[in-house]
């Protein structure tokens, strides 16, 4: 019985042991005061924000991809393109314009391929509609939604939250609008990942399902 005791306390000890650590102002920071999300009450928005021409965000992308099939239930993952500086602005009209046609499931990952492995650089209106239309996007409904006020106001929504974000650099996510982590401050693709679960996990137990 004593070593049936022992043996339990051991595995105990090992579980704990094994579990991740992570502190606020170490591999995370917190966001004051919170920041709006968009995700539905008892839902934990985990929201990548991101510029199609980084290389660290195309290297981030598969991580993120497998993160999404295995991620809790309460978790809902929001792309929210960066609008920190001026040259990315085209990138991220372009993603609300796709967004408004329904076409970003399809193209994102498209899109990262053309730059970071096909040499694109889709910097202008022009070139990224050539892209586009190669994908079968229809050249003029795109055109048209690149320059809607639709498109016009999510801009401005995403450059208003990413200034309350604080962020510097990309790829960034941010938890529930309350907590700021990054490849460079948790450390690793790996550790950002499980950084994100541990704060889905605590945002969840503060109010989530």
């Amino acid at each position: 019985m004593r070593k049936i005791v022992l043996t339990l306390l051991c595995v105990f000890t090992l579980n704990v042991q094994a579990a991740p650590s992570f502190s606020e102002g170490e591999e995370y920071d917190r966001i004051s005061p919170p920041a709006p999300t968009s995700v539905p009450a008892g839902k934990v928005e985990v929201a990548e924000v991101f510029w199609y021409g980084c290389p660290h965000c195309y290297d981030f992308e598969p991580y993120l991809e497998k993160w999404e099939q295995s991620k809790p239930a309460v978790a809902e993952l929001v792309l929210l393109p960066a609008t920190l500086n001026p040259s990315w602005l085209g990138h991220a009209r372009a993603f609300y314009a796709l967004e408004v046609m329904g076409e970003v499931p399809r193209i994102h990952k498209a899109f990262f391929q053309a730059i970071h492995e096909q040499g694109r650089l889709l910097t202008d209106l022009g070139s990224i509609t050539r892209f586009l239309a190669q994908q079968g996007v229809d050249e003029a409904a795109f055109r048209k939604a690149y320059n809607s006020p639709e498109v016009e106001a999510r801009l401005q929504r995403a450059d208003k939250l990413q200034r309350s974000y604080m962020i510097t650099g990309v790829p960034s996510v941010i938890v529930d609008g309350q907590y700021r982590t990054s490849a460079s401050q948790a450390g690793s693709y790996e550790n950002m990942l499980a950084v994100i679960d541990h704060l889905v996990a605590l945002e969840a137990g503060a109010g989530g399902e």
